[in-house]
């Protein structure tokens, strides 16, 4: 081989060691600040497989303080963070997703308008009455004034589903007995799937604390759940499966598909009935298209 055309190969050769190098030290300079913020926080020799049920994940956001940020809702909501809660179905908490003033807004502004709660026909795509849903509850037209806009934007920073491809807010609210038999929230017709495709994930934001009773339960989830810590102060109806006490300002992200976009058996999910006190939360449907209004 000639000297000159060694030389250009050795160049490129070179040349593409440096870059990958480069490469290489750019990744790890970006992971040694997730680290350093504390956005990645999992426990030195495990991942994500091997993690026990139950196990908390504290993964702090890059949040802006509320009452110094505009547009960013009423009220302070002090720390946020996520709970790891399962994988099958996929299932998070994020903690202190909305402030007490939040709640009490959409409270406020549902209750007027409470009428016996329905689900849909999966022929006609109509609501009907079922003895499987006994709460009572209301819709709120998505974007409909400017603190509902500021929870629609940060449900869509939150879940990374634009803010177009959700219905709009659902308040509910139980009494002492009332309850939601287990169900899915995706859908089995061709009717229902017509405006925004199939729904994709569900946010369940609990509006108000409950005295006993009223968790939301995934009777089809995948693992041991009898070993989570407060196991023994469930009501019966939540040892049934995995199971959410609800927690003010609280809200649920679980999805109804997988990320194959088949859809999840185990994100069969209900709402244990209300042994005290009453229940109030608010429910974001999130389809895979835009969702027309």
């Amino acid at each position: 081989m000639p000297k000159g055309r060694s030389n250009r190969h050795q160049g490129k050769k070179s040349s593409t060691v440096v870059l990958v190098l480069s490469m290489l030290l750019m990744l790890t300079i970006v992971l040694l600040m997730l680290l350093g913020l504390g956005i990645l926080s999992l426990p030195i020799g495990s991942d994500e497989d091997s993690l026990p049920i139950g196990y908390r994940i504290k993964l702090k956001r890059l949040t802006l303080d509320i009452n110094k940020s505009e547009g960013q809702g009423v009220g302070d909501r002090g720390e946020q963070w996520t709970e790891v809660l399962s994988w099958e179905p996929r299932a998070f908490i994020y903690h202190n997703f909305l402030s007490k003033e939040e709640c009490e807004y959409l409270i406020n502004l549902a209750r007027p308008h409470m009428v016996k709660s329905t689900v849909v026909d999966s022929k006609t795509g109509k609501s009907m009455d079922s003895r499987v849903r006994t709460s009572s509850g209301t819709f709120l037209k998505r974007g409909r004034d400017k603190i509902i806009r500021d929870i629609e934007k940060r449900i869509a920073d939150y879940t990374f589903i634009p803010a177009e491809h959700g219905e709009g807010l659902q308040v509910l609210h139980y009494e002492v007995g009332q309850k939601y038999e287990p169900h899915y929230d995706y859908f089995l017709d061709e009717f229902n799937t017509k405006n925004g495709g199939q729904r994709i994930a569900t946010l369940l934001m609990y509006l108000s604390d409950v005295e006993e009773g009223g968790e939301t339960i995934f009777p089809a989830a995948m693992g041991n759940y009898s070993s989570v810590p407060g196991w023994n102060e469930r009501s019966e109806c939540a040892k049934r499966g995995l199971s959410v006490k609800p927690k003010r300002g609280d809200a649920l992200l679980f999805w109804s598909m997988r990320p194959d976009a088949t859809l999840d058996p185990s994100s069969l999910h209900g709402g244990c009935p209300v042994i005290r006190g009453n229940k109030w939360s608010s429910t974001k449907w999130m389809h895979v298209g835009e969702y027309k209004v």
